[in-house]
């Protein structure tokens, strides 16, 4: 069965740390978003008159206040808990506050994850 890691980052410094261990322990990809969680978005809003949910340029201009969000599909539990080691290795126990939060889902059915890392890795698959 596949399975979905997600990693929300806390320490933006941290993301090619985190890249290159997930590397290490067979990920074939990630897809990495920049992401804000609800408490930053209010941490910088102290002001009555601004909105919740700043303009997009806003958020987009204070980077010092964003995440990274990180994502993957691996095959096996065992690829899983190898991931988590890993991450944790880097960023510390993820119960520690500033940490990040990674949880996992289960996915039921994949389609083009093998063409997709055979792309990212130089093969032709005759579409390209």
């Amino acid at each position: 069965m596949y399975h979905m890691i997600l990693l929300v980052l806390d320490d933006i410094n941290q993301c090619t740390t985190i890249l290159e261990a997930w590397e290490s322990q067979g990920v074939g990809g990630v897809t990495i978003l920049e992401s804000t969680g609800l408490g930053r978005v209010r941490k910088m809003s102290i002001r009555d008159d601004i909105p919740l949910m700043p303009s997009l340029s806003r958020l987009l201009q204070t980077r010092e206040e964003r995440h990274r969000t990180l994502f993957t599909v691996v095959e096996t539990e065992e690829m899983v808990d190898d991931v988590i080691r890993a991450t944790e290795s880097i960023l510390g126990n993820m119960e520690a506050p500033h940490n990040g939060v990674i949880f996992v889902l289960p996915v039921s059915r994949v389609v083009g994850l093998e063409g997709g890392q055979e792309r990212a890795l130089g093969g032709s698959n005759g579409g390209d």
